[in-house]
């Protein structure tokens, strides 16, 4: 048996605003149509019922005072629209039942119910109907056939100024709720671009004072952000490159003494050390956004120069597929993004595989594959922060710096890209970079 498909709000507050401004306004609209028209049938019935009243008892005197030989040419003259009158006894039904007949048979009694005896009768059929019956002074019976107007029918050109009124209602609906949520969503826009550079456009400090307290706020949260982190970057890089002087001066200090049973060791933990320190750095500048300026470059011959490099020191890294078009990209940081992914797949498996698509004319995917040991599921985002490492010896050789996936993150961000990791069907890893914008 199949189900009706849940009702589900819009996604935007615009389209939310829309909706429910237009409909309360459509059913306010219809609402008060339908008042309007209430309140003009109820009028007219009662200037209808008024009109009978006099109308009909004038038209009954004036056939009792006529000759009999003259009354069936007044009979048409006295007819009107919604009654006419019948010379004779008419036909025979049930009392009225419905309410806008009683109304009528009232209105007809007291207009003529003192001088006359008056019954009436409904008619039966499709049409509300009635009929009432009296006789005239003479004896001569006669009948009233009326048939009553339920209400006034409508112009024809009420339902265009109504759908003209509605569409106008619309569009007011759809312009203001439009400048009510376009700061909203350029506020969102701003917040979407600020990435690790910290260079997103400034908002303009204008319009109603709500949106330019926003706005300001905003770009004062965006100043006091990029002043914590140059801070915290510039601290970080230079702790990183000033440790780099003690550390080749304890290596030189090693080099010139006597072999001792822990020098080995000794110089294990300096490379360690520099190999850290050397991370810091790269992490830092990346983290504070890279200089490199963009250039047209091609990046299937970068790729197939980074696989020749890989394989000329004696490494097992392949590449298919092609992006077949020259890019607008930052090379060295496309270089050192992809390096990362390649070590990394080659430190857990000793080989790599690179798999390139477009997936359309700005959309570009780039997979490094490996058949390594893989990640754990609820781990494939903790390695990305800096100093995790799932290896749990602690040894460098194997468990690495704890830098290269954050690395690796952060150049993709800078490059307008998006990196993810998802363990393959058979084991391994694929570290998929989607390129949204290159062109």
């Amino acid at each position: 048996m199949s189900t009706l498909p849940a009702w589900r709000w819009p996604r935007t507050l615009f389209a939310r605003l829309s909706l429910i401004l237009c409909i309360g306004l459509a059913v306010a609209q219809a609402l008060s149509f339908w008042l309007t028209l209430t309140e003009r049938d109820d009028a007219t019935r009662d200037v209808m019922m008024g009109y009978i009243e006099r109308e009909v008892a004038s038209s009954v005197a004036l056939l009792d005072h006529l000759p009999p030989d003259q009354r069936a040419v007044w009979i048409p003259k006295l007819a009107r629209r919604s009654y006419q009158f019948v010379l004779g006894t008419g036909i025979p039904g049930t009392p009225p039942g419905a309410r806008l007949s009683k109304r009528v048979e009232e209105a007809v009694t007291a207009g003529i119910g003192d001088q006359y005896h008056v019954t009436a009768n409904a008619v039966p059929g499709d049409r509300e109907r009635l009929q009432v019956h009296l006789t005239l002074s003479d004896g001569t019976p006669l009948t009233i056939d009326m048939r009553p107007m339920p209400s006034i029918p409508l112009s024809p050109w009420l339902p265009v100024v109504l759908v003209l009124q509605l569409t106008v209602l619309a569009v007011c609906c759809w312009l203001a709720v439009r400048v009510a949520t376009r700061p909203l969503d350029q506020l969102a826009r701003a917040a979407d671009t600020l990435g690790p550079d910290l260079k997103a456009d400034r908002l303009q400090e204008s319009g109603p004072s709500e949106v330019a307290r926003a706005a300001k706020a905003f770009n004062a949260m965006q100043d006091r952000i990029k002043t914590y982190m140059t801070e915290r970057m510039q601290i970080l890089s230079s702790i990183s490159h000033d440790l780099q002087t003690p550390i080749t001066r304890m290596r030189l200090r090693l080099d010139v003494m006597d072999d001792i049973p822990e020098s080995a060791k000794l110089q294990q933990d300096l490379r360690e050390m520099e190999a850290l320190v050397k991370e810091g750095v790269t992490y830092a500048r990346t983290m504070h956004g890279t200089l490199e300026k963009s250039s047209r470059v091609d990046p299937d011959a970068l790729l197939d120069s980074m696989v020749c490099d890989y394989v000329d020191a004696g490494q097992q890294v392949t590449c298919r597929g092609t992006i077949g078009t020259s890019v607008t990209t930052r090379p060295q940081s496309l270089r050192r993004l992809f390096t990362n992914l390649i070590d990394n797949a080659l430190k857990f498996s000793g080989a790599a595989e690179i798999e390139v698509k477009r997936l359309s004319d700005e959309q570009v995917s780039i997979a490094v594959l490996d058949r390594g040991p893989g990640i754990p599921e609820d781990s494939l985002e903790t390695v990305f922060e800096p100093f995790v490492r799932l290896e749990k010896s602690r040894n460098r050789e194997t468990g690495g710096t704890g830098l290269g996936l954050a690395i690796a993150r952060q150049l993709a961000q800078a490059l307008d890209a998006t990196l993810t990791l998802r363990n393959r069907t058979g084991g391994g890893l694929e570290a998929r970079v989607v390129f949204n914008k290159l062109r």
